[in-house]
This record gives C-alpha cells, sequence and structure tokens, in this order.
C-alpha cells in the first residue's frame, strides 16, 4: 500500500512540474485578422446559427476564452481554430474550401461542433430544428 501511494504522490509531484515548466513556453499566437468577406447569408437567423456553433474555429471572429492563454491547453485551443480556419472561414469566404455538403454531412454526422468543444460552450448546441435550419440556410447561403 506504501509503495503505491509514493508512486502516487510521485506521479502527481512530476504533473505539477510538467504544468509549471509549460507555462514558461511562449503561447501560440492568437489572431483575430480582419474580415475579408462574408458568404451572402440566406436570412440574419442563418448566420446567427453559423456564429452560435461555428465562428470560434471557423471565423476570424473567435472569442478566445480563458483558458486560451493556459499552456498547454492554449495550444490545442489555437491549433483546433488554425485549422478550422483552414478548412474552412466564414470571414474570408472567397477562400472557402468546403462545400455545403460536406458541411451538411458533418452536422448531420455529429462531427460539427466537435463533442470535445460544447462542454465549454454550451451555446454552440444545437436541436436538431436548429441543426436542420442552419444546414438548410447554409445550403441556400452558399447556393448549393
Amino acid at each position: 500500500m506504501k509503495k503505491i501511494l509514493k508512486l502516487v504522490v510521485i506521479i502527481v509531484v512530476i504533473g505539477v512540474v510538467v504544468l509549471a515548466l509549460s507555462q514558461l513556453i511562449v503561447a501560440p499566437l492568437k489572431t483575430n485578422p480582419p474580415v475579408v468577406s462574408e458568404p451572402k447569408w440566406d436570412s440574419p437567423q442563418t448566420r446567427a446559427l453559423a456564429k452560435r456553433a461555428c465562428f470560434d474555429c471557423h471565423s476570424n471572429e473567435t472569442v478566445w476564452p480563458w483558458y486560451s492563454n493556459v499552456p498547454p491547453i492554449s495550444w490545442l485551443v489555437v491549433s483546433d481554430t488554425v485549422r478550422g480556419r483552414a478548412r474552412l472561414n466564414f470571414s474570408e469566404w472567397s477562400q472557402g474550401r468546403v462545400g455545403a455538403g460536406e458541411i451538411r454531412e458533418m452536422i448531420q454526422g455529429g462531427e460539427m461542433p466537435p463533442a470535445v468543444y460544447l462542454p465549454m460552450h454550451p451555446n454552440a448546441r444545437l436541436s436538431n430544428v436548429e441543426k436542420q435550419q442552419l444546414i438548410t440556410g447554409l445550403s441556400l447561403s452558399l447556393g448549393q
């Protein structure tokens, strides 16, 4: 029993040291470049749903939460946002890389917004009706 307790204490101490040292590493750059162009939204409701569920990772209007300043979590948050913007950016629409069909499949399949994102962003959780409204609105807005 004493060996297990000693092992747990060692693991906790190592974890605390690693987390403390990670704070010394420079955090990745969080940016919100200017909005260049957006899709021609079919309605304000579609934009509002997209903003609520998608914009933090898929626009230049990211609201950076407090934990995006805390390494190593900040590394994941910034990386996810950079990758999300590269794949689909509602603020640089002329550079859009994803079509409405793929967006529809990801929303219907529950891939977007990602499950890991929702506990800290409960407002991004869409009801089934809202998901369908977003899918329909995006299809109309994106012309597909």
